[in-house]
């Protein structure tokens, strides 16, 4: 009887199929004994009703008005409505027997939203940088002159993960009164009793002066001197310090003090050899041990100094093996004073060089860009082949010295080009031009030992050495004699001041010539370590003739003895 009961009563209550059942409703709107069509309709105009009105967001004291139109917010309306008719859903008792509960009972759907999710993510943002405060720990401050302790403040944060959810649910749930965002606390880190130690150092460092000490050195520090070295606890931190730029700038002051450079060994050549500089050790303010002396507690710093060693020690200094004469050349010098100026101005830019074993040396690395900030003048240079005037003209006679210094060496030379042009002031075939960065000079040290480049600057000459370990190798050098390979070009310039019909040579010019030479290195045992030939090719320079344009003078009448011939009229008889 129970279960015919039940079942008439599922009968009785199954209602429509078509039809949401009573009891059921969309955000708060009835919707019970509708249509889908009617259900949608009367919600969208409960919504269009709501929608211009914004709601009004409240999060740390601060209230934010947002409307649906604002982030293109819509309510998923099919979503809805397909949920509030399962509510009520089923077969026939089944479905009168749920219907009959959501009569007593009720149903709520929630609307879903649609948003654009970008203008989403923009205004929570905007929300954040509005709320979100950070929290202030509790820091040491000097006020009057005395320390005292500035109580930290919690900060806020919007929870925007949360926050975003809880905005869409409310512009499209007909929300009508104030919604809070959810917003989390940013605590306070370092709190005032934290501080308290700190605050009590700084009271006893400004309590009376401190006298520093370097030695028998003394100086005395104010406490109104001593405040800007101080380093009170700020920004999370608790400890009371000797730090900042103002320290800083005081310990680079008492650097200059007591600070002395350390001096590298060096070399110093003469007649009778080379001898080694001894290297000389530094002093140096230890600023760590210095800022640890100054300590807020103590009322005497002794500041401490330590000796600094140089790079190069006279022990490796002599370890270097630089002990006389490898090679030597001597090349001697005229010309414009601008050339002579950067002939020595190249030369101090080589002078000194150290080429460690193994080590293939560059002058274009050893001098780098020849540049009017490094002193270098305008004169005569070679430029395609031409002498014209440029940067740094005079720099190829000291990159031909060191080539000959390191030919008479015996060593490796692994890049050298000749000039354009034959200099015959040069041993034959053996001049080494260079250009920055492409044309260079280069050779290794191959004696297993250091080597020592010095330059030697004279009113006519340059003299360039190589001090090391004297290896003693034999050098034997031929020069093949110096060829023509071509003719003379001629270049043909009109003057309009010679007559037609003349020429004159103004330059006379040089054929194209080459020229070799072969060197061959041999060890004191008579072995035979090298054997290298040197081509050298060099432009010709064409003759330049002068060809006359000017035209002859035309013979004025009457000259020479000639009568001018005068026409008479004749009549016929």
């Amino acid at each position: 009887m129970l279960a015919a009961a039940v079942l008439v009563l599922g009968f009785a209550f199954a209602g429509s199929q078509s039809r949401i059942a009573a009891g059921v409703t969309v955000a708060g709107v009835d919707v019970g004994g509708m249509s889908a069509a009617q259900a949608r309709a009367k919600l969208e105009r409960r919504f269009s009703s709501v929608q211009p009105q914004p709601v009004t967001f409240t999060a740390a004291g601060h209230a934010f008005r947002i409307s649906p139109a604002e982030l293109g917010v819509q309510p998923d309306w099919d979503a809805a409505i397909a949920q509030a008719q399962r509510a009520g859903s089923g077969s026939g008792p089944v479905r009168g027997l749920k219907r009959l509960e959501l009569r007593f009972f009720g149903s709520d759907v929630k609307l879903r939203p649609r948003v654009f999710q970008a203008a989403l993510v923009y205004e929570l943002a905007r929300l954040a940088r509005v709320v979100d405060v950070t929290h202030q720990d509790a820091a040491v401050q000097l006020r009057g002159g005395q320390p005292v302790v500035v109580p930290g403040r919690a900060g806020a944060r919007l929870d925007t993960r949360a926050a975003g959810p809880l905005i869409l649910d409310s512009l499209v749930g007909f929300q009508q009164g104030d919604v809070a965002l959810p917003v989390s606390v940013d605590p306070v880190r370092v709190t005032a009793a934290q501080l308290a130690p700190a605050e009590a150092q700084a009271r006893t460092a400004l309590s009376a002066p401190v006298t520093v000490t370097i030695g028998l050195a003394r100086w005395r520090l104010t406490p109104a001197q001593l405040a800007p070295l101080l380093e009170l606890p700020h920004d999370g931190g608790t400890a009371l310090r000797v730090a900042g730029p103002a320290a800083d700038a005081y310990f680079a002051q008492m650097s200059r003090k007591v600070e002395h450079a350390p001096v590298d060994a060096g070399f110093a050549v003469s007649g009778s050899g080379v001898r080694i500089v001894p290297s000389r050790p530094g002093t140096a303010l230890d600023v760590v041990a210095s800022a640890k002396a100054l300590s807020p507690v103590n009322r005497v710093a002794r500041l401490s100094v330590v000796e600094q060693q140089a790079k190069r020690t006279t022990a490796e200094a002599r370890a270097m093996g630089i002990t006389g004469v490898v090679s030597s050349y001597e090349t001697f010098f005229g010309g414009v004073p601008n050339r002579i100026h950067n002939v020595e101005t190249v030369a101090h830019l080589v002078d000194g060089q150290l080429i460690k074993p193994g080590e293939n040396w560059s002058f274009n690395g050893a001098t780098g860009e020849r540049t009017a900030a490094k002193g270098f003048l305008e004169a005569p240079v070679i430029i395609n082949g031409e002498v014209s005037t440029g940067l740094g003209g005079g720099v190829c006679q000291v990159s031909t010295t060191v080539f000959n210094a390191a030919f008479e060496a015996g060593l490796p030379i692994t890049a050298r080009t000749n000039h354009a042009l034959y200099i015959s002031h040069y041993p034959l075939g053996r001049d080494a031009t260079v250009n920055y960065p492409d044309v260079d000079l280069r050779f290794t040290n191959d004696t297993g030992h250091w080597l020592y480049l010095r330059t030697f600057v004279t009113s006519s000459s340059l003299q360039v050495t190589l001090y090391g370990t004297p290896v003693h190798r034999r050098v034997e050098s031929t020069a093949s004699p110096l060829v023509n390979t071509g003719p003379i070009p001629v270049q043909k310039v009109k003057d309009p001041t010679l007559p037609k019909g003349k020429t004159i040579v103004q330059t006379q010019g040089v054929p194209p010539q080459a020229t070799s030479v072969e060197r061959k290195v041999y060890a004191p045992s008579g072995k035979l370590l090298y054997d290298n030939v040197w081509h050298s090719s060099y432009q010709s320079s064409p003759t330049i003739l002068l060809v006359g344009t000017k035209p002859k003078p035309k013979p004025k009448p009457g000259a020479g003895g000639h009568q001018p011939v005068s026409t008479v009229p004749t009549t016929q008889p």
